[in-house]
């Protein structure tokens, strides 16, 4: 079954675990904004009892008593508890955004590397390809008595270590194809096909171009400010449940002569415990808040900078190739090959001409998908959606 990019994009995106146990931490921060809203309920008591003769002047009969509470929510406590549950809901939905970002870049990044591996086999079966038929025209040369036996031997070890390269290449292979399975975290047919190719040569803006729209548009570094912004939230909440709350009062009692009725307010006091221990952590918290946004924003742009010199250095390799690099190795065999069918070369010099190109493709290759990966982790740096990237004129920031 081939299987494309855009296919294992739409796949990851619509199933991957990671996403929906983010979307499920959105719809339980939407739950928990519902909550913090919520007024706080009354509490409603009843007792029933019978009134006997004890002392003088008392009457016998049914004793009701009904009690009314209701909690009351003075000062910043109810707007601290309803901004820190939308703060926490801004975190989860950020956190949601990067998550999917991290997600489908993985996705570009194995695919990418299917690809190379596939190229690189098929780079090496080409070769092993042209040395097993070096070695049938051997073979008919020594059978004829042109050649001697050991350049028979020669070619049958070339051989031995193509086949050698083949199936490492191959395991290679399976190993990324894994790597990719995990990456969709979807199931995926027992057999399949990669089918693509790498992106489009695209110039880059400036790196401090770069700078500013990482600093600006990334979710981590976005995730970061607004964790920050629960932190302090947090902090307002702790303080804001220090002024004590006090509970309305309302008993209604009825004695068989005289019935009672009494209204009070009953305050809690702030005498042994004020709240230091919570007040403290939601601090630190804040601090730590402070410090990981830091952290973020430098490791961010030291990405940038990695990414961004290892594109420009891949693009400087492939261009190298592509300028003659590959076209003297290819002309080299050539000449190679003619030499040997005229018997002015032996067939050491056709083997080496043909490593050598061997050689020169592989690192091509590796030059091309090396460049593909900077390209994925710049667009991942950049917030580049990663369903949209590959197309220039489309590319956006993730929302």
């Amino acid at each position: 079954m081939t299987f494309t990019l855009d296919a294992a994009l739409e796949l990851a995106d619509r199933q991957h675990p990671v996403l929906e146990s983010a979307a499920a931490a959105l719809d339980g921060a939407s739950a928990g904004i519902v909550a913090a809203r919520a007024y706080p309920n009354p509490m409603f008591s009843s007792q029933s009892g019978r009134q006997y003769i004890r002392l003088p002047g008392n009457i016998p009969g049914l004793v009701q008593i009904l009690s009314y509470q209701q909690p009351l929510e003075l000062g910043r406590l109810r707007p601290s508890r309803i901004e820190l549950a939308e703060r926490a809901h801004r975190v989860a939905g950020t956190e949601l955004a990067a998550r999917r970002l991290a997600v489908l870049s993985q996705v570009r990044r194995s695919f990418y590397q299917v690809l190379r591996h596939d190229r690189e086999t098929e780079i090496l079966l080409e070769n092993l390809k042209l040395i097993e038929e070096l070695r049938r025209r051997i073979q008919v040369q020594v059978e004829v008595g042109e050649a001697a036996r050991l350049e028979l031997v020669r070619a049958d070890a070339e051989i031995a270590a193509a086949r050698a390269q083949v199936n490492r290449s191959r395991l290679q292979r399976v190993a990324a194809l894994a790597t990719f399975r995990s990456a969709v975290g979807a199931p995926l047919p027992e057999e399949v096909r990669l089918v693509g190719a790498p992106d489009e040569v695209q110039p880059l803006p400036p790196l401090e171009e770069l700078r500013e729209q990482v600093l600006r548009e990334h979710p981590a570094l976005r995730l970061a400010e607004e964790s920050l912004g629960r932190a302090e939230a947090q902090l307002r909440f702790e303080e804001a449940q220090r002024v004590p709350q006090p509970i309305l009062r309302t008993d209604f009692e009825r004695y068989p002569d005289v019935p009672n009725f009494r209204f009070g307010i009953d305050v809690p006091i702030p005498l042994w415990n004020r709240r230091e221990g919570p007040i403290a952590q939601a601090a630190a918290g804040v601090r730590e808040a402070r410090a990981q946004r830091r952290w973020r924003e430098l490791e961010l742009l030291a990405s940038l900078e990695g990414a961004y010199q290892r594109y420009r250095s891949a693009q400087e390799q492939v261009l190298a190739f592509e300028s003659g690099i590959l076209a003297e190795a290819e002309a080299a065999l050539k000449a190679a090959q003619a030499a040997f069918q005229l018997g002015e070369r032996g067939i050491l010099e056709v083997l080496d001409a043909q490593r050598v190109l061997r050689n020169v493709r592989l690192d091509y290759v590796q030059a091309i998908f090396d460049r593909q990966a900077a390209l994925v982790d710049l667009d991942e740096v950049r917030a580049l959606d990663p369903r949209q990237a590959r197309s220039p004129q489309m590319r956006r920031t993730l929302p």
